[in-house]
């Protein structure tokens, strides 16, 4: 599962330095904008043909484990 983010890219002169797609000027939250409005990975690899089924997976890992640290609520003494 780790071969997968090495799809993640990430260069300071592209895309101002947001994780892409292997390179490309396809940023991860581009796929998962797709993903949100609806589309499926299917649709999504014919919308974009230089993706592939393995880039769909790596983006939503990327997310998943941007995402899996603990949030800290402080919690009122009153």
């Amino acid at each position: 599962m780790s071969d997968l983010l090495r799809r993640i890219t990430f260069n300071p002169k592209q895309c101002r330095g947001r994780p892409c797609i292997r390179g490309m000027r396809i940023r991860v939250l581009d796929v998962l904008d797709l993903f949100a409005s609806g589309l499926s990975a299917e649709q999504i690899l014919e919308e974009m043909p230089d993706l592939e089924a393995d880039d769909l997976k790596a983006a939503l890992l990327y997310a998943s484990r941007k995402l899996n640290h603990p949030v800290l609520v402080e919690i009122s003494k009153d």
